[in-house]
């Protein structure tokens, strides 16, 4: 074997020799013909910056702009850059990136502060100079004992605690000029190509926007979400009254035997909100259907059984009913542009069957219910019967709960719609985010593995699937809900850790799901693992992990 040279095997199945250690980037023209589309470089089924030296033989092949990695290298590399812009104007603004709205990721000032406009103004020419010098981003690995003192040097409390707890013995950093932060995952190689961003003032500090990765060259229309934004306000402010808004913090409750009490205080603030919905139906007077929509693994089935419970106490009597029995069929169903089965589209619902039972129950007739049959793509009839008598409300829920297309014969005085929305509050660090998608996926992987056979894999690959789903028919309408619901806990990822880190491990780098594996242990990797007995039978996560007091 010549140890002195490495075969790289191309996407277009040719083959080249070339030397341990070259970067990916010098190579690019060979890999890719518009090298300018090209944002990483996958090696063997792991997603590496271009600047990254390939020591080895390896399947190499480009991260292109137009794909979801390529806009979560786009991302973070664009937050990276506003964090060191910011630090170019004054070392004492330490900035915190926070939820998304509208394309965008919400930031304010770690101390609390508001961001007034003409900082803002600053930062905007501050990063745009940043980006015209087309300045490169390195990757080093220092001590770290370094690392410690670089993140003390700079203030960033919530990183040097997290250091706390994530101990190696090396820690690879990213550095933009006299900037530097650690590295957690891929960035571009250099500013210049942060083409298309906005710095917009919104609430007590402002939103930086990017684009989708399907039109990587320009912004959607900005539509902005007071409800979701007054939602995560609130439960941001909750978690700064207990002191757990990063993984370090809620680390600190591990180690110090506080997390059971932790976890009583989140259920129970979940618990309130709740019921302050049920209060809001109450008040309202006249709701007859109560309509709950939230995209997968957001806990919908939870909450509707939480939500009657909450009912029940205040003297109704709701009885649920899932949209899944409304399907139209597996031949009837409509066909997506895919060639495959749509079965996220509302056509794929008999819409006419279902107003037609609503108006009935809603007049006081007994209904026949309709299930439906997964297996072999039918819906049937089994004798199930409902009516609805006085105090009686009908919750129904599903993805298009909210599209007022689905309930067009039910007049709008009589709808109540709820979006459940699982955000956690919780920040990795200061300038880096733990995405509520990623928090959706692990649910889902851990689900679909135990209830339905599926491997991590498998659900990793139709992933993207599902969220084209949810952009289409589940997102657009999330403003059109009189309540939103936030269904994360705060604590639940040292829970699904424990639940979530085999099925993840199993996924080998032969398989193209293996990057996303590896990215998700990585996050996974900050947050300590948590006794899952320690859960309550009725919380939300018990849907996921087992075990509900709930039957389903």
């Amino acid at each position: 074997m010549n140890y002195d040279r490495i075969t790289l095997t191309l996407p277009n199945g040719k083959t080249l020799e070339t030397t341990p250690g070259t970067p990916a980037i010098d190579i690019l023209d060979t890999i890719w013909e518009n090298p300018d589309e090209v944002y990483a470089v996958n090696v063997n089924n792991k997603i590496y910056s271009l600047n990254t030296g390939i020591k080895t033989d390896s399947e190499v092949s480009p991260v292109l702009n137009n794909t979801r990695q390529g806009a979560e290298i786009y991302r973070r590399t664009l937050c990276f850059a506003t964090a060191a812009a910011m630090s170019e104007i004054d070392p004492a603004y330490k900035l915190l990136v926070g939820h998304s709205i509208s394309y965008g990721y919400y930031y304010t000032l770690t101390d609390g502060n508001a961001i007034h406009p003409p900082l803002i103004e600053k930062l905007k020419k501050q990063l745009q100079s940043i980006i015209d010098r087309n300045l490169p981003i390195n990757t080093t690995t220092v001590s770290y004992q370094d690392a410690v003192n670089e993140f003390t040097q700079r203030g960033l409390e919530d990183t040097v605690k997290l250091m706390k707890y994530v101990c190696p013995p090396v820690v690879q950093m990213n550095t933009l000029g006299s900037f530097s932060d650690m590295d957690f995952g891929p960035l571009l190689d250099t500013t210049g190509k942060l083409k298309t961003w906005e710095i917009r003032q919104y609430g007590n500090g402002f939103l930086l926007r990017f684009p989708t990765h399907k039109n990587p060259d320009e912004l959607v229309p900005f539509n902005d979400q007071p409800v979701l934004y007054q939602t995560l306000e609130k439960y941001k402010k909750w978690g700064k009254q207990l002191g757990v808004t990063s993984a370090a913090a809620l680390n600190q409750k591990v180690l110090t035997r506080k997390i059971d009490e932790f976890i009583r205080l989140s259920e129970l603030f979940q618990q309130r909100v709740f019921a302050d919905t049920a209060k809001a139906i109450a008040e309202r007077g006249k709701v007859k259907l109560i309509l709950i929509a939230g995209p997968s693994s957001s806990g919908k089935t939870t909450s509707a059984k939480k939500l009657a419970m909450h009912l029940m106490s205040i003297g109704y009597n709701p009885k649920v009913l899932s949209l899944d029995n409304y399907y139209v069929g597996r031949e009837r169903n409509p066909i997506g542009e895919d060639g495959k089965p749509d079965y996220e589209c509302l056509e794929a619902l008999d819409i006419e069957l279902l107003n037609q039972n609503l108006v009935d129950l809603f007049d006081g007739k007994e209904v026949e219910i309709p299930c439906y049959n997964f297996d072999i793509g039918e819906r049937y009839y089994n004798g199930t019967m409902m009516q609805l008598e006085e105090n009686d409300l009908l919750i129904l829920e599903g993805i298009h709960g909210l599209n007022d297309k689905l309930t067009p014969l039910v007049k709008p005085q009589f709808k109540f719609k709820i979006y459940l929305a699982p955000i956690t509050q919780l920040a990795v660090n200061e300038h880096n985010r733990f995405s509520s998608n990623d928090n959706r996926l692990i649910r889902r992987i851990i689900r679909d593995a135990r209830y339905r056979g599926k491997s991590a894999a498998q659900t990793i690959s139709m992933w993207d699937n599902v969220q084209k789903g949810e952009k289409l028919h589940i997102f657009p309408f999330q403003n059109n809900a009189d309540v939103i619901i936030n269904t994360a806990l705060d604590y639940e990822l040292g829970v699904l850790k424990i639940y979530a880190e085999p099925l993840l491990r199993c996924i080998t780098p032969l398989e193209k799901e293996y990057s996303e594996a590896c990215r998700l242990l990585r996050i996974l990797n900050f947050f300590p693992p948590i006794d899952p007995t320690e859960v309550p039978a009725r919380s939300i996560l018990r849907e996921f992990i087992g075990r509900s007091g709930f039957s389903y």
